[in-house]
Formats: structure tokens, C-alpha cells, sequence
């Protein structure tokens, strides 16, 4: 028997050869087709369906059947046999229909993708803010005019460039001493290798990069005046990069990618655990991240030239731009959690996920492009904003630099909303932190029809309390309720909670309502739900509804991040905030009043609740183009205090208290004209001490 065997996936029509034993998600993934999942290969979400054809196919000359995979797994029956409805409305029958992560290839196989199981590329939602920044980049650029070496004077090539930037620099100390300072500069090892040779074909005259004031990184004939560098923030699902000319501070092009380790896990936790189970995991997910910053990279130098060929007329002849190149990007600013931080430098994340969850390093950190295959300048410099406490990452410590809370007299609450929520508040006087696991059902997973926001995706909902209809809003969609829709995404699952809540449709503790006059409230095979989308208004055949089960999904979400921001504001001896942020790609598109109606953040003047868009991707940025900024964030991180909240001992009771909607005992009284028939509940006594 051969270890290689033919698959072919439909309808994308791809084929190759794969190893005996690989999951067919694996086997897809190889080959360049993306299959939807959101439980790290668990078998748990079913998200991943696929269908395994028979018969003989000629076009392909391959014998398919069902034999050629591995059996039925004891999850993939559990899962089927709960969803009698799916296998009967698709008139699919178990064995033929298949978990792709659990399923295995023994032989020649040719696989159908149905529609809701199609990998989506999410629509990255991570575009720059305009913000005023000092330009002061750690990269410098000088014009140096040298004589030629003779007989008389054969002082060796890099002395020669040192000596004559002593001028350029201004390296000459003043008072007594009067000494020399050019010794103190160093030269890069790649950039020397070719500095005989630039320096002769540019006669002497050559313009000089220098970073930070003490390091020579790139020597160019003639003169040059822009240099160039790449901001980044690498979140958990999505990675964006703005490329800037460190000269004027200008964006030049902003790209963007969902995160490939997505497919080793969801969450940070899945991906940590990916690395615990496989030897080379680490090394997997960093060459991931490095090849899809490779390609933003790329794809940002191409679109930086375009605008510039575009705009090419504007200028005299012997004024235009020259165009870039990727080797012409001296530095990258990165940030992200501590997770993505470990995975990015290739530190083995294991110990971030047992406790006590201690990183490798929390200062800034500064390594070459080359070392980590980053294909800018190879003497390029890489750096990386300081983490702050285990889940508290180099993301954060981004958007106080954005922010400035530390600057403020205001109270300031920064909430970075993901799988992993990071919470930081506090003035001028003083800082607190902590983050919690919320899960991914913010964005769409472990919610039964949740996806990324993609096209076909419901990103909106709002529901008639009289008539309990609903009205929704599809991503590429201009109008409401038109289009056909695949799935809901988490700014409308945040809708739809805080709508059926809103409708009377569950009470505060999240339970349906039965016997409503409306046949949108049913009871499915899985407990009671709310019909948004009828089978026929979407493209995968089946209704779409909110369970109960995703429901106690969100209130658990929603619940972690409340207790975390209860808990820092108890720290501060404050009942609320002055003013919340909400950070991000995703916050930027939550309905605060929606938010606070569930419960999703304390209550506040709706009016002093900001989304400020990818803060995180703005401090990179800012570092990038600021030095000062750098040393600044530094000392700030330092002093900021850490607060684990495992070590609450009233954790617990606060988190149960926070389970219902918009809260068990707190009075919300900013959105308590939304929700009139809101009464007391008796067991808030319980849980207050």
C-alpha cells in the first residue's frame, strides 16, 4: 500500500497528493483551501462538514468511498446524532457526511466543501487614524563626502566613513574634553561586507543610515533623503502593517491578512496547547507569521509604488520619487499580545499557558530583520514594544501609547475586545491592568451559526418589540434584509443578545420566553431559539437562529470582561469610569448602547464611550516614527500595576452576579430607559457579601 494518496476537493477543484493518515482539514489546508473550524481540531463546533463522494471518476481516475477514510470518531457521532434536523434536511446520512478534522485519509478520496464550511477571508477592519506624531525616527540619514584613500593617508575603509561622520553627525564633544566621538559608532556586519564596493562606485560621496545614533545600517551611493519603515500589530485573528516614510511620517500603504495560525487555534490558549502537543509547533506558527508579514510587506511596497506612478505628473522631472523597494524598509515596529509576542520572536510560548503564566521577557526588544527571515533590510532592525503582565501584551502597551491615559486626569478605561480581552485604567496618578479569557464567541465562534465577519455575514439586527420581527443588515450588503446570508458575525451576535433581551423575548437571566405570540420563538432540537434569517432568506439552505446555548455563550463572555472591569475599578476605589475606549477592529464595531445593555461594559455617559478603531496598529506606528516615544512607554509600562484576577477571592461571586442582563444587582442607569420592565432579582443576595 502507497503512503500517498490522491484528493480532490470540489467545488474549488483542487487536487494534490497528501500523506496517508492526514486529516483531510490538513490535506485542504496544504493545498490552499481554507475549511472553516474554531475549536483547534477538537471535533466540537462542526464547523468543518465536508462530504465524502463515491463512485468512480474518471476525470480524476480515482475510485472514491467511504472506506478510503478513517471510521466515524466517537465526536464526530456525538455531534451528528445531537442534529437529527441537519442530517434530515440535507438528506445526509453519518459516515457520509464527516468532521474534515477528524477525518483521515487511507486512500484515494474526493471531498465536497459544502458552502458553510468554506474558509472566508475576513474583512480586516484595522485602517490608521489620523493622529499628529512628532517625527523623530531611530533611523538617520546623512550625506558624507570623503577623499579617496593614497599612499599618504591609507586609513581603512569604515574609519574613513566613521571619521567623516563625525562631522555630518555633530559627533564632536564640546567643553574640555573635545574628544572625537566616531569610535563609539559601529557598522553592521552585512552592510560592511559591501562597503568597499558602494563607496568606490559612488566616488566618495555616499548617504549614510544611521539607527539610534550609534549603528551604521545602510550606505547608499549619492544622496537619498527617505527612509522607510513598516508599523504592525499581529492580533490573534488579524495582521495589519502600515508602511511609512520615517522622513515626513507619511502612510504610504496599509495592508492587511487574517493571521494564519488561526488554523492551528482560534484562541491564544488553542495555540499555546498546539505547541505543547507538537515538537515543531513553535517553530510552525512563527514561520506562519513571518511569511504573511513577508507578504504584506510585498504587497505593501507594490501599492506604495502604485500611488506613487499614479501621482507621478505632479512632480518635475528631477523631482520625482524614486520608487521603493522592500530592501529599502530599515526598521518594523511589531506589537501584539504576549502570545502572538512569543510566536514572532520564536520563544516557545508553553509557560505563558501554566501557571504562574510567566513570559520569556517583558522589556522591549530589538533584533535584527535578518535573524527572523523578515525580508527588509537584513541589517534592518526589528523592534518590539514591552509586554506588561502574562496575557497583558506589547498590543497594550500600543494603545497607551496611543491613548495616553497616563497623561490624562480623566479616568480612562482601555478595553481591547477579543478572544482575550486587555483591560488597563487610571490617570496620570496611576495605572492598573489585568485581561480574562472571554472565548471566541465575540467574534462569531462557538455561537452555532457564527462566522468572521465575511461577506454574507449578518453584522447587524434589530427586532420590533411589538411584532418581535427582526430586520438585518448583511456585510456587502447596502440595504437591510437583502442579500442572502451564510452566518452572523460577533458585532451582530452582541445585537442580537441585546435585542431579544430588549424584546422581552429571554429575561435578565437569559432564559426564553415561551408561549410568545410570534413564530420566530421556537423550540429546536437543541433547546429554545430565536429565528433571525427563515432557510430561504440564506445561501446554506437552513434557518438561522440565536440559541439558548449561545446565549449562556455570551453571558459568560460578557460576564468575564464585566467582572474584569469591576474588579479594577473596585482596585481604584471608583464605581465607574470617566470615559471607556474601546480598542480595536472588532470594538470599533460593537454598538455601545448594545454593549452596555448586556452588560458588556459598566455602565458610563453614553457619550463618553469611544471607539478608537485599531489603537494598538497606531501606537506601533507612533513608536516607529518616534524614538522618544519608545523610552517612553518603557517607563510607563514599568510602572503600570499588574492584577491577576484568579487571585479575587470575590471573582467568583461577581462573575455570577454579572451573568444576567445588563447586570444581577447593578442599577445601569444610563440605559435603564431601554428596558422598563427590568425588575430585581431576588438572588443577587446570594452572591453580595
Amino acid at each position: 500500500m502507497t503512503n500517498k494518496h490522491n484528493i480532490i476537493l470540489q467545488p474549488s477543484g483542487r487536487r494534490g497528493q497528501t500523506d496517508a493518515g492526514t486529516s483531510i482539514r490538513t490535506a485542504a489546508r496544504d493545498l490552499g483551501v481554507e475549511i472553516e473550524s474554531i475549536c483547534a481540531e477538537n471535533g466540537t463546533c462542526g464547523k468543518c462538514i465536508i462530504l465524502i463522494e463515491e463512485g468512480r471518476f474518471e476525470k480524476y481516475n480515482i475510485d472514491s468511498k467511504r472506506e478510503n477514510v478513517s471510521p466515524v470518531t466517537p465526536q464526530e457521532r456525538k455531534y451528528f446524532e445531537s442534529r437529527p434536523h441537519l442530517l434530515k434536511s440535507k438528506g445526509w446520512e453519518i459516515g457520509q457526511v464527516r468532521l474534515s478534522c477528524q477525518c483521515r485519509i487511507r486512500g484515494d478520496v474526493l471531498v465536497n466543501v459544502p458552502e458553510e464550511s468554506r474558509g472566508n477571508k475576513q474583512i480586516v477592519r484595522k485602517s490608521a487614524n489620523e493622529r499628529p506624531v512628532e517625527v523623530k525616527p531611530a533611523i538617520r540619514k546623512y550625506l558624507v563626502s570623503m577623499t579617496p584613500p593614497n599612499l599618504e593617508r591609507p586609513i581603512a575603509d569604515w574609519e574613513r566613513l566613521a571619521k567623516g561622520l563625525e562631522t555630518s553627525m555633530s559627533l564632536v564633544r564640546g567643553g574640555e574634553e573635545n574628544l572625537p566621538r566616531w569610535y563609539e559608532l559601529s557598522i553592521d556586519y552585512q552592510c560592511l561586507r559591501t562597503l568597499s564596493k558602494t563607496m568606490r562606485d559612488a566616488r566618495w560621496n555616499v548617504t549614510v543610515s544611521v539607527w539610534n545614533d550609534k549603528e551604521v545600517i545602510q550606505v547608499q551611493p549619492g544622496l537619498h533623503e527617505n527612509s522607510y519603515g513598516a508599523a504592525v500589530d499581529i492580533g490573534s485573528t488579524t495582521i495589519a502593517l502600515y508602511l511609512c516614510n520615517l522622513r515626513t511620517g507619511e502612510i504610504l500603504a496599509a495592508e492587511s491578512e487574517m493571521n494564519p495560525q488561526i488554523v492551528y487555534g482560534e484562541d491564544v490558549m488553542s495555540r499555546i496547547q498546539y505547541t505543547i502537543e507538537h515538537k515543531d509547533g513553535t517553530e510552525k506558527l512563527h514561520k506562519a507569521v513571518i511569511e504573511t508579514l513577508n507578504k504584506l510587506l510585498r504587497q505593501a511596497v507594490k501599492t506604495a509604488n502604485k500611488n506613487l506612478y499614479a501621482n507621478a505628473n505632479k512632480y518635475e522631472e528631477d523631482e520625482r520619487p524614486t520608487y521603493i523597494k522592500i530592501e529599502d524598509i530599515l526598521e518594523m515596529v511589531l506589537v501584539g499580545n504576549s502570545t502572538m509576542h512569543h510566536l514572532l520572536l520564536n520563544l516557545n510560548p508553553k509557560d505563558l499557558g501554566l501557571a504562574p503564566f510567566v513570559p520569556a521577557i517583558h522589556e522591549s526588544v530589538d533584533v535584527k530583520a535578518r535573524e527572523l527571515g523578515l525580508q527588509i533590510s537584513p541589517s534592518g532592525n526589528i523592534h518590539v514594544l514591552p509586554t506588561i503582565a502574562s496575557f497583558v501584551g506589547a498590543d497594550t502597551s500600543a494603545v497607551i501609547l496611543a491613548e495616553e491615559p497616563h497623561k490624562q486626569d480623566d479616568n480612562l478605561l482601555l478595553i481591547d475586545v477579543g478572544t482575550n480581552a486587555e483591560l488597563v485604567l487610571g490617570n496620570r496618578k496611576r495605572l492598573v491592568c489585568t485581561s480574562t479569557p472571554t472565548g471566541p464567541a465575540l467574534e462569531g465562534a462557538h455561537v452555532e451559526y457564527g462566522m468572521r465577519a465575511a461577506p454574507g455575514a449578518i453584522e447587524r439586527v434589530h427586532i420590533d418589540e411589538k411584532t418581535l420581527e427582526p430586520k438585518y443588515k448583511i456585510i456587502g450588503e447596502e440595504n437591510w434584509n437583502e442579500g442572502k446570508a451564510k452566518g452572523i458575525c460577533g458585532s451582530a451576535i452582541i445585537d442580537a443578545v441585546a435585542e431579544i433581551f430588549r424584546a422581552e423575548v429571554v429575561d435578565s437571566r437569559g432564559k426564553f420566553k415561551k408561549n410568545l405570540s410570534t413564530k420566530r420563538v421556537r423550540e429546536g432540537e437543541s433547546g429554545w431559539e430565536y429565528v433571525i434569517a427563515w432557510a430561504e432568506e440564506t445561501s446554506i439552505g437552513r434557518d438561522i437562529p440565536i440559541t439558548q446555548q449561545d446565549v449562556r455563550q455570551i453571558q459568560l463572555a460578557k460576564a468575564a470582561l464585566f467582572t474584569a472591569a469591576r474588579t479594577l475599578l473596585k482596585r481604584m476605589n471608583l464605581e465607574s469610569p470617566d470615559k471607556i475606549i474601546l480598542a480595536g477592529g472588532f470594538g470599533s464595531y460593537i454598538d455601545k448602547e448594545k454593549a452596555m445593555l448586556i452588560g458588556l461594559i459598566p455602565d458610563c455617559e453614553l457619550e463618553n464611550v469611544y471607539a478608537v478603531g485599531n489603537a494598538a496598529g497606531d501606537g506601533a506606528r507612533i513608536a516607529l516614527l518616534n524614538i522618544e516615544k519608545r523610552n517612553e512607554i518603557d517607563a510607563v509600562t514599568r510602572k503600570v500595576e499588574r492584577f491577576e484576577l484568579p487571585t479575587d477571592p470575590e471573582f467568583q461571586n461577581q462573575f455570577m452576579l454579572a451573568t444576567s442582563f445588563p447586570h444581577m444587582s447593578e442599577p445601569f442607569e444610563h440605559i435603564a430607559h431601554l428596558i422598563p420592565h427590568r425588575k430585581a432579582d431576588p438572588m443577587a443576595k446570594n452572591f453580595i457579601k
